[in-house]
């Protein structure tokens, strides 16, 4: 019997925004993923927990079609947009490098600070890419998904959380975008 040849569909989808806190007492950074847009601030021991950017996103798993086989991404946090803004970014070279091949890359992110320890696995990578390129020509381009530990100073990163609401819009993005968080 031969293997099945997945043909991935997303299933439970969540709407909702991704979240960035930082402590004042210990400067620590962690995200998580809320599906209502809150800046409730609070304390937990010694750390005063602060919401300082949030970003609209969604979350899902994918379902193949074909067998059945459910593959979670509850580490997922979102897809990030290289927006090109630091030359010298391991994801700004990769994605320069790629584009000569007429393929564009994706940052999977994973929540702070656990994806930190424990990034998204390749091989879960490799379905987000698979997924993505079935839904394509892939004669006319590709599209690659790579690991956001790739971003060396996440403080200085101007990528753009992708997100189905707005996609479409006719009106421009700002000229200037500012840093994540």
């Amino acid at each position: 019997m031969s293997e099945c040849q997945h043909r991935w569909e997303m299933a439970n989808i969540q709407f909702g925004f991704v979240v960035f806190e930082k402590c004042s007492h210990c400067h620590g950074l962690r995200t998580y993923f809320a599906q209502d847009d809150t800046w409730d601030e609070y304390r937990e021991g010694d750390c005063l927990w602060s919401i300082v950017e949030n970003a609209q996103t969604f979350r899902f798993d994918l379902k193949c079609v074909n067998c059945g086989r459910l593959e979670t991404f509850e580490e997922l946090m979102g897809l990030l947009y290289c927006t090109g803004c630091l030359p010298d970014c391991e994801v700004e070279v990769i994605r320069k490098q790629q584009m000569e091949e007429r393929t564009f890359v994706l940052v999977a992110f994973g929540f702070l600070p656990q994806a930190r320890t424990r990034p998204i696995a390749q091989s879960k990578l490799d379905i987000l890419t698979d997924y993505f390129n079935q839904r394509r020509d892939t004669s006319r381009s590709r599209i690659k998904i790579i690991s956001f530990n790739l971003i060396e100073d996440l403080s200085r990163c101007r990528g753009e959380f992708i997100h189905d609401v707005g996609m479409l819009s006719e009106e421009q993005p700002p000229a200037e975008r500012k840093p994540l968080f």
